[in-house]
């Protein structure tokens, strides 16, 4: 598997690739922003371990950029602690964020756990599925209403999943956030909710879609078939 490890600090780039190298990864390297958004789209890695603050174009922008195009597993690592930027690293679709100063074995662990729950919803999941107007196919990443295509993020369209996948179910904030971002995120149950959000309105290109994602309050979210026909 291939590592795409991307920090301007070589003395982190050179620590994070000898402990990868001994977890079987091949690594590429890039030390600033734009180097590793051309790295990330030559070189298809398995997993990015991605620093937030780098010259020419920082994390966030990065992980926006590669997201738009791939579901590839993205940790952001910065020395910032704020809750704020850890929110919105994974609102923009990292699948985990690190703080330093960091252990490498820690690292590796978390790359390990980011891979297997990966792994877990690739399998998981079938090539298509149908709800109403809702065609949402996780084998090519894509998704349209009505015949009109949807761009999703993989948080975005992993959230629509699970939801789709069981109609009727009501799904808690917490049960939302432990699916999606792993049973060690303490994060802030606003991340499901700016989540759904957006998801609404991406989704709303039609009058009569034949599907609704419905707030149940004091609950959580459920998604709700309205088409007969779906």
């Amino acid at each position: 598997m291939r590592m795409l490890i991307a920090d301007d600090h070589q003395q982190i780039t050179q620590v994070l690739a000898a402990y990868a190298k001994k977890e079987g990864f091949e690594t590429i390297i890039a030390n600033d922003g734009a180097q590793a958004l051309a790295l990330a789209t030559e070189e298809d890695p398995d997993i990015i371990l991605l620093d937030v603050m780098m010259p020419r174009m920082d994390g966030f922008e990065v992980c926006r950029r590669i997201r738009a195009v791939s579901a590839v597993p993205i940790i952001m690592i910065t020395a910032r602690g704020e809750d704020f930027e850890r929110i919105m690293g994974l609102d923009i679709g990292a699948d985990d964020y690190i703080v330093k100063p960091f252990s490498p074995t820690e690292v590796m662990a978390r790359v390990r756990a980011v891979l297997r729950r990966a792994d877990v919803k690739q399998d998981s999941q079938p090539e298509g599925m149908k709800r109403g107007k809702l065609i949402l196919r996780m084998d090519t990443a894509d998704v349209s209403v009505d015949g009109q295509k949807i761009p999703l993020t993989k948080k975005e369209m992993d959230l629509l999943y699970t939801l789709a996948d069981k109609p009727g179910r009501v799904f808690t904030r917490e049960q939302l956030l432990d699916s999606l971002w792993g049973y060690d995120y303490f994060g802030d149950s606003r991340t499901v909710d700016s989540h759904i959000k957006r998801l609404r309105a991406k989704l709303d290109v039609t009058d009569k879609p034949g599907f609704s994602i419905r707030t149940v309050w004091g609950r959580g979210y459920q998604f709700e078939v309205t088409d007969d026909e779906a």
